[in-house]
């Protein structure tokens, strides 16, 4: 990191600004021009707060010249994380889907579902008890009951199972979930995160509507600044001005994170396009991106879902569709060999 002062900085502002940088424990380096003054940052910035520096009348400028996250930073981690969920391995070439309703209904749905998509090559189970929705009139979900239904899915097919937290306050429910997901609505809520960090379990991190993925990556440094390190990120599309689909499907976040963290990177198609003739294609084209896992909406009766009834595939659907993943991703491990 460089600090830039204004020209004629007085020798008294400089050492005031030299000594509160010095409480960061970071090595300052001065560099005196003609016109200009640099301070040159040495060490662990991740803590340093940029706004607070140029808070001091004498400074021009500050930039960072490595990212803001550590614990997520490839740079600090080069070999992959690789996040086990009871046997299950997902990332550094473990691949895995997940699949389930967007929202927990009834018992006899969930358990419908959850043995169609563990009999098409499904190894993970999502579904929604917690649900954030748009309009305050919507179905939110059957909340604690909806986790008793997933984890009652999970006894009769051995799947764990993935779903949505919305406030810390509800974590006590969360003690038998696998994994709690945290929504692209929340993905900066920073006191969520933190209690996250907390926890001794997998966390799904989606990425915000309209966030940049050095933002996604900070809030997952807020998780693992806290002790946990078992991070997924998930891309879901992001807000464009686009309207052909519900968000648009950023597929060049998956290269560009597999170059910037260390963390498992998959990707949600359902949410991303809102189409479900689009899940399929986007879904193979995520996979040949080089994504660790994909996430899929799948319903037993799409028309009389509750929730996101239009992205959600069929059982039958999601069968076809597993076919033609599994063929990518064989062809992609032998592309990987030659």
């Amino acid at each position: 990191m460089v600090v830039i002062l204004k020209d004629g900085v007085k020798e008294s502002s400089l050492m005031e600004i030299i000594e509160y940088l010095d409480a960061y424990n970071v090595s300052v380096s001065v560099t005196k021009g003609t016109h200009t003054t640099i301070l040159g940052l040495v060490g662990d910035t991740s803590s340093v707060d940029q706004d607070a520096i140029r808070a001091f009348s004498v400074v021009e400028d500050v930039k960072r010249i490595q990212e803001p996250y550590k614990a997520a930073n490839k740079k600090f981690h080069p070999e992959p994380t690789v996040v086990d969920i009871g046997g299950i391995k997902i990332g550094g070439g473990n691949f895995q889907v997940i699949a389930g309703p967007c929202s927990v209904e009834s018992e006899e749905q969930i358990i419908e579902v959850a043995q169609a998509v563990k009999a098409s090559g499904a190894t993970l189970m999502r579904g929604g008890a917690f649900k954030p929705r748009t309009s305050p009139y919507a179905f939110q979900g059957l909340r604690a009951g909806g986790i008793d239904l997933l984890l009652e899915a999970k006894a009769r097919t051995g799947m764990p199972i993935v779903t949505e937290i919305m406030s810390a306050a509800h974590l006590p429910f969360f003690d038998e979930v696998d994994v709690i997901q945290v929504g692209a609505r929340n993905m900066q809520n920073f006191e969520l995160l933190k209690m996250l960090g907390k926890q001794d379990k997998p966390i799904l991190l989606k990425r915000g509507l309209a966030n940049t993925i050095e933002e996604w990556l900070m809030s997952a440094e807020y998780i693992m600044a806290g002790g946990n390190k078992n991070v997924i990120l998930c891309e879901r599309g992001i807000r464009t001005f686009e309207t052909a689909t519900r968000n648009t499907l950023d597929l060049s976040a998956v290269t560009v994170l597999k170059e910037k963290t260390h963390l498992p990177v998959i990707v949600d198609p359902s949410h991303a396009t809102g189409i479900v003739q689009y899940v399929e294609p986007l879904s193979i084209a995520a996979v040949a991106a080089g994504a660790d896992g994909l996430i899929i909406e799948v319903h037993n009766n799409p028309q009389k879902a509750l929730c996101d009834g239009p992205q959600s595939l069929t059982p039958a659907q999601f069968d076809t569709t597993m076919k033609k993943i599994l063929k990518m991703r064989k062809f992609m491990e032998t592309e990987m060999m030659n």
